[in-house]
């Protein structure tokens, strides 16, 4: 007897609507509306119709809901060639696995445009024009974004990874509180004895390193610490540039015990600069990393190296991609906000601040 034979589910894999809902007792017009996220179906006919679907392997005719809605079916990531690195970082690769999820299990697809750096703004038109997408999820959000409003004034739905200093409209978004997790970091170096506790920060025209210089500066403040701005460096989060901040501030008369370092890669090349001066990291220098919890770089096994402030950016992908399906389907229930919060976690690269 062959396999197909014995399970009855899966002479199901080409299910179409007519047959779920025959199956559920209900029209194929509540399945529809149900399985598109429309508002008027409640949560438990919901429910169970997602259910049956997962169950009976039903797979949406993409076609025919195209036709019949309006609708293209899939959401646009536009990325300026200035910031195409971003699409090499671990960090990105993540927020799209986590976002990929919800689009796959939603029947969307993702459509990924890398323009010219002048020529963002068209492309998000052109999208609009061609009705190519839905909505879009916007990277790299940075101080007074004039994206925000060119998106609001085309009518596309948005949601943003990160918030925009400046922007006093309200608009969808996603972020981490970066300021109370460099606040943390800070503030525990301080309580293990660390005065001179340095800054390793990404750009800062990007939002998301204004609110962390902001916790980290709050933390000093606290504890009556003057900043030295010797000891705050800003660039691109990468291992070089990690490694080439801590070189030169470990190289002053005064040198900081202590590093706050933005990224895991930045975290490396810090470690890099303390271990070449002879240093051991957590003994003779202390280090605390932000976003340690990545599926292709991670920080240790069992026992972390780096001291970390956790946020799980492949969760902000996903939650980013069910707010933004949300919004396409019910465009009136917007502007949505989520404000995730960093755990610290403890690792081998921190301890008491060295006796002189």
């Amino acid at each position: 007897m062959s396999l197909r034979n014995r399970d009855p589910l899966a002479n199901k894999i080409a299910m179409n609507l007519k047959e779920l809902a025959q199956k559920l007792n209900l029209s194929p017009t509540t399945v529809s509306r149900a399985l598109n996220g429309y508002p008027e179906v409640n949560d438990v006919t919901r429910e169970r119709i997602v259910a049956a679907a997962k169950r009976y392997n039903y797979r949406p005719n993409t076609r025919a809901i195209r036709l019949a809605t309006g609708r293209a079916l899939a959401v646009g990531h536009v990325f300026p060639v200035a910031t195409k690195s971003e699409i090499m970082n671990p960090i990105f690769a993540d927020f799209i696995a986590g976002a990929g999820e919800i689009y796959a299990a939603n029947g969307y697809d993702m459509l990924l445009s890398v323009v010219a750096d002048d020529a963002e703004a068209a492309a998000y038109r052109d999208l609009k024009s061609r009705g190519a997408v839905d909505g879009v999820i916007v990277h790299a959000v940075r101080t007074y974004d004039p994206r925000i409003e060119s998106l609001r004034a085309l009518g596309l739905p948005f949601v943003t990874h990160g918030r925009a200093t400046g922007i006093e409209t309200d608009y969808s978004w996603v972020d981490v509180n970066n300021r109370r997790a460099f606040l943390r970091a800070t503030e525990f170096l301080l309580d293990l004895g660390h005065a001179r506790v340095a800054l390793v920060n990404g750009r800062e025209d990007m939002d998301f390193a204004i609110r962390r210089r902001t916790g980290y500066l709050d933390a000093l403040a606290g504890r009556t610490i003057a900043a030295d701005p010797a000891l705050m460096a800003s660039d691109e989060m990468t291992e070089l540039s990690g490694y080439r901040a801590a070189k030169h501030m470990l190289a002053l008369d005064n040198p900081p015990t202590a590093f706050v370092a933005a990224s895991m890669l930045s975290g490396m090349g810090v470690r890099r600069a303390i271990e070449g001066q002879g240093l051991k990291l957590g003994r003779d220098v202390s280090v605390i990393i932000f976003d340690d919890e990545l599926s292709y770089l991670r920080n240790g096994d069992e026992l972390p190296i780096f001291t970390a402030t956790r946020s799980s950016v492949r969760d902000a992908g996903r939650i980013a991609a069910e707010m933004l399906l949300a919004l396409i389907a019910d465009p009136a229930q917007g502007p949505l906000h989520r404000l995730l919060e960093a755990d610290l976690i403890l690792g081998q690269s921190t301890g008491p601040a060295p006796r002189k």
